[in-house]
C-alpha cells in the first residue's frame, strides 16, 4: 500500500499527523528578536489546516549572529515558542524550533561586530571579510546550540531542527570553498556539526525530535559540496538525527536556494532520492525546494525519492492544503505561483511576509474572515474579470451575495493572463484556472465579451444593486517623441498578438524593448523576442536590466538569461526619439546621445487606470489597477477589502434587484 502525504509519520519518538512540513523561513513577524503573537497566529493557522510538522523561523543561537533586523534570537524566544506550542498542539502538529547561525552569510549592520566564519574568505554576496573563529568562538557556538535546545525543551516544543543548510555556519564548515583551516575542523569538516548534534541531543533530553537540514549540493562543483560528497556526509550524520531535510544551493548559487517560477517545481527530487539511498532508511528524509504541487509531492513519496515533503510556500498560499487533500478537494487548493513577490522579505523595505493571492497570510491577526456569511446579502455587479474582479466575486459569493461578473474580453484573467505569456512566466496562469473553478462552484454568473456601459451601471444602481469596478488599466504616457513611420507597440498589445499567432508578422530587423520600470515584463518580453530569433535590445535607465527583480531573487539569473539569449543591454539610457529605423538614446549621466537600430519598439512602461465608468459615478467602489496599476498583491488585497465592506443594503430590495437583472446578464453568456 502506498504512503499518502496525509498519513502520519514517526520522527524519532514522536508522531506527526501528516507528512507535510511547514519549513523555517524569514517572516519579519518578530517583535524585536522574539517570537511574536503574529508568529503564533501564523503557525497555528497552518496547524489547523492539517500540517504535520511546523518548524519555526530560524533562531540565532548566539548574539554574534544577527543576520537581519527581525531575526529571532533563541535566548529571547522561550515564551513565544511556548505560545506556539499551545496554539498548535490541539491540531496534532509537531512544533520544532529551527536553530542556526548564519556565520559569514549574516550581517554586521545590526551587531556592529565582525562576522564569524571558518576561514578568512570574503562572503560572495556582501563581499565582507569575516574573522576566522578560534577554539573559543567554536565552543561558544556549540554551547549556544545546546542552550537554545534546552530552552526549546523548556518551552515544551516537540524538538528542534539544526540548520546546516544553504545559509548556515555549519555548511560553511562543510565546504572546501569556505573552510580552509589546517586544524581538526579543517581536516574533518563535519566535526563541528557532530559536536553540535551531540550537544543538542543531550540538552533536549529523551522523547524529543532532533532534525537536521543539510546542504547537499552547493552547485559550486569546483570546490563546494557536491551530491556525491553530501551522500557520504548524510550517511555519517543521519544516525545522529531523527530526520533529514535535503536542500540545495548556497551563497554561490543564490537563485537555487529559493527558485522562482522560471524553475519548474521540485528541482531537488533526484538529489533527495540520491541522499535517501545513501542514508539507507536510517531516518526519514524530506524533500525540499519549490515543492508546491501536491500531486508531485505524492509522486516523490510513491517513487521512493522521499518520506516527507516540505511545502512551505504552498502553505503560505493555502494554509488548508492538507485538510483539502484529506477531504478529497485537491482542486480547491489555491496554487502557489512561485513568484517570490511577497514571500521573500529580506530586503531594505522590511516587509511582513504574505502571498500575492492570499494576502491574509502573515496578517492572521488583522484579516477578516472571508468565509463568514453576510447578514444582509445583496446582488452585486462586478465589472472586470482580472485578479481584482475575480477575487472580489469569490469573496462576495462566499459571503452569500448573488454575484454577476462582466468581462469585456473573451477570457478571464485580465493582465495576469497576459503576463503569463511573458517568457518563463507561464505558471501565473494557474491561479486564473483556480479562480474560474471557485466561481463556478460558488454559482457566480460570468458574462464574457460583455462590456458594461454607463447606462447599464446606472440601471443596476437604480435597482439597488451593488457595483464594484475592477476595470483594469490602459496604456500609460510616453515621454519620448515618435516620428512618422515608427512602429511602437505596448507590451500588452504585443502579447495579445503572440496569443493570436501574429509573432511572425512584424517587420524584419531589431526589436528594442524600452523598460523604464525595471520589472519582470521588460525582461520577459526581451527574452520572448530573442527566442523568436529576432535581434533584440533592452533599454533601461538603471545600471543593470530588471533592477526590481532583486526583490524576488531573480536579478542575477534574469541578466544571465538575457546574455545567453543574445539580448543587448543598453544601460543607463533614456529613450528620446523613435523613428522608422532607429531609436535615439541619451546617457543618463553624461547626456551623450547615440542611435541604435530599431525596426520595432516595445513599450513596457507604467500604465494608467481605466476609469471611464468611475468618472461617470465617482464614488463607486473600485479595486485593482483601476485605482492605480500595481501588482497582483494590491489588486487582490483591495478586492478583498472592498468585497468585505459590501453588504449593508436592505436584503429584500437587493434580492428584488438581482431578480430583475438576471435575464440581462445570463443572456450575455458564460
Amino acid at each position: 500500500m502506498s504512503t499518502s502525504l496525509t498519513d502520519p509519520v514517526d520522527l524519532g519518538p514522536r508522531r506527526a499527523p501528516s507528512r507535510v512540513i511547514f519549513g523555517p523561513h524569514e517572516t519579519n513577524l518578530a517583535r524585536r528578536r522574539e517570537i511574536s503573537a503574529r508568529h503564533v497566529a501564523y503557525y497555528a493557522r497552518r496547524a489547523s489546516g492539517g500540517c504535520g510538522v511546523i518548524v519555526t523561523e530560524t533562531a540565532s543561537v548566539h548574539p554574534s549572529d544577527w543576520p537581519y533586523e527581525r531575526a529571532p534570537l533563541a535566548a529571547d524566544c522561550g515564551p513565544g515558542w511556548a505560545q506556539v506550542v499551545t496554539a498548535c498542539r490541539p491540531y496534532g502538529a509537531l512544533v520544532l524550533a529551527a536553530l542556526g547561525h548564519a556565520g559569514m552569510q549574516g550581517s554586521s549592520a545590526f551587531s556592529q561586530a565582525a562576522l564569524w566564519a571558518p576561514s578568512r574568505v570574503p562572503d560572495a554576496g556582501s563581499r565582507e571579510l569575516p574573522m576566522e573563529m578560534d577554539g573559543t568562538e567554536i565552543d561558544a557556538v556549540v554551547e549556544g546550540f545546546a542552550a537554545a535546545a534546552a530552552l526549546a525543551a523548556g518551552a515544551d516544543l516537540d524538538g528542534v531542527e539544526i540548520n546546516a543548510g544553504q545559509h548556515s555556519l555549519l555548511r560553511q564548515f562543510h565546504s572546501g570553498l569556505t573552510n580552509q583551516r589546517r586544524d581538526d575542523y579543517g581536516q574533518d569538516r563535519l566535526l563541528l556539526t557532530e559536536r553540535v548534534l551531540r550537544a543538542v541531543r543531550d540538552a533536549l533530553g529523551t522523547g524529543r525530535v532532533l532534525g537536521l537540514r543539510l546542504s547537499c549540493d552547493e552547485l559550486a562543483p569546483w570546490a563546494g559540496v557536491t551530491p556525491e560528497m553530501a551522500a557520504e556526509q548524510a550517511a555519517r550524520l543521519a544516525g545522529q538525527a531523527d530526520y533529514l531535510v535535503v536542500v540545495r544551493g548556497s551563497i554561490y548559487s543564490v537563485p537555487a536556494t529559493r527558485p522562482d517560477l522560471h524553475t519548474e517545481p521540485g528541482p531537488g527530487i533526484e538529489l533527495c532520492r540520491q541522499v535517501r539511498a545513501a542514508v539507507g532508511g536510517a531516518v526519514p528524509v524530506a524533500l525540499q525546494g519549490s515543492v508546491v504541487d501536491p500531486a508531485q509531492a505524492q509522486w516523490a513519496l510513491d517513487d521512493g525519492a522521499a518520506d516527507l515533503a516540505e511545502m512551505t510556500r504552498a502553505q503560505i498560499t493555502d494554509p488548508d492544503l492538507v485538510a483539502r487533500l484529506r477531504s478529497g478537494e485537491a482542486e480547491r487548493i489555491r496554487p502557489c505561483l512561485l513568484c517570490n513577490q511577497a514571500c521573500m522579505v529580506r530586503d531594505n523595505r522590511n516587509p511582513v511576509i504574505t502571498c500575492v493571492i492570499e494576502p491574509g497570510s502573515g496578517h492572521e491577526l488583522d484579516d477578516g474572515d472571508t468565509a463568514v456569511p453576510d447578514q444582509a446579502p445583496s446582488p452585486v455587479l462586478v465589472v472586470g474579470g482580472g485578479p481584482a474582479g475575480l477575487e472580489a466575486a469569490r469573496v462576495l459569493a462566499m459571503r452569500g451575495h448573488r454575484v454577476f461578473l462582466a468581462e469585456r474580453g473573451p477570457e478571464l484573467g485580465g493582465m495576469l493572463t497576459t503576463a503569463a505569456l511573458v517568457h518563463g512566466r507561464r505558471r501565473l496562469g494557474v491561479v486564473v484556472d483556480w479562480w474560474r473553478r471557485e466561481l463556478e462552484r460558488l454559482g457566480v454568473t460570468v458574462a464574457l465579451e460583455h462590456e458594461v456601459a454607463a447606462s447599464e451601471m446606472d440601471d443596476a444602481l437604480a435597482k439597488r444593486m451593488r457595483v464594484l469596478l475592477a476595470t483594469g488599466s490602459v496604456a500609460g504616457p510616453r515621454d519620448y517623441r515618435i516620428a512618422a513611420g515608427a512602429r511602437v507597440l505596448e507590451a500588452a498589445d504585443l502579447l495579445a498578438q503572440v496569443r493570436s499567432g501574429a509573432l511572425g508578422r512584424w517587420p524584419d530587423g531589431r526589436a528594442v524593448v524600452f523598460d523604464p520600470v525595471g520589472g519582470p515584463v521588460g525582461v520577459g518580453v526581451a527574452e520572448l523576442l530573442a527566442a523568436s530569433g529576432r535581434p533584440t535590445s533592452i533599454v533601461t535607465q538603471d545600471q543593470i536590466a530588471g533592477s526590481q527583480l532583486a526583490l524576488t531573487g531573480d536579478l542575477a539569473e534574469a541578466n544571465s538569461r538575457l546574455q545567453r539569449a543574445g539580448v543587448h543591454r543598453e544601460l543607463r539610457s533614456l529613450l528620446r526619439v523613435v523613428t522608422d529605423d532607429h531609436v535615439l538614446l541619451e546617457d543618463r549621466w553624461t547626456g551623450e546621445q547615440r542611435t541604435v537600430e530599431c525596426a520595432l519598439l516595445v513599450h513596457c512602461g507604467h500604465r494608467l487606470p481605466e476609469e471611464t465608468l468611475y468618472l461617470h459615478r465617482p464614488r463607486t467602489r473600485r479595486a485593482g489597477d483601476c485605482v492605480a496599476p500595481r501588482t497582483v498583491l494590491e489588486a487582490v488585497l483591495e478586492a478583498r477589502r472592498v468585497a468585505l465592506a459590501i453588504g449593508v443594503a436592505d436584503e429584500q430590495a437587493a434580492s428584488a434587484a438581482g431578480r430583475a437583472l438576471t435575464p440581462t446578464m445570463t443572456g450575455a453568456g458564460r
